[in-house]
């Protein structure tokens, strides 16, 4: 599991979050990296939301399909791009909630395909399993702040194996270069 807490400040990308309101008892609660853990299929099986920094500040290689936002459904490649992952791993339950982040969001990756292709950008500790399980499931949605663009906002209902995300944002300046 990894370790909770204050985040490393020369990595304070994702910078909180909050659940509004939901049927369990869960919190917000940003991962960090620097322990080897496993996310998917329903190994964390708790009421909160999950978010942690996956690779910051790369310059992409190619374009990236995502799911929404972009333009024309893609970010561009030499793009700078930070990446995050955001989850919800409860056996069952509701909430409404949101991630900031310290820069605008570009884009999300919310279905399998776009998450395996994208997951080069992932870089971590963190071993994905049951990848093709990973994204949303019907009802669920996310959404970017009309007034804050680096807010996301989930409305998501859990159940086996949860909901997955990878957000992509403007290049971090909370984030060394890599």
């Amino acid at each position: 599991m990894a370790v909770l807490g204050a985040s490393n400040s020369g990595f304070a990308t994702v910078l909180g979050g909050e659940i509004q309101r939901q049927t369990g008892q869960g919190s917000f609660v940003k991962l960090q990296t620097d322990q080897p853990f496993d996310v998917g299929e329903d190994n964390f099986n708790t009421d909160h939301l999950y978010a942690f920094d996956e690779d910051q500040n790369i310059t992409l290689d190619r374009d990236i399909r995502v799911d929404i936002g972009g333009v024309a459904g893609q970010i561009a490649k030499e793009t700078v791009v930070a990446s995050h992952y955001v989850f919800f791993d409860s056996w069952d339950g509701v909430h409404i909630g949101y991630v900031d982040f310290d820069a605008p969001i570009l884009g999300i990756a919310a279905l399998p395909q776009s998450l395996d292709a994208t997951d080069f950008l992932a870089n971590t500790n963190v071993n994905y399993i049951s990848t093709d399980l990973r994204g949303l499931e019907r009802g669920d949605h996310v959404w970017v702040d009309a007034d804050n663009p680096e807010r996301l906002w989930v409305y998501w209902a859990g159940s086996s194996p949860g909901d997955y995300i990878r957000v992509f944002t403007e290049r971090s300046p909370g984030a060394l270069m890599m």
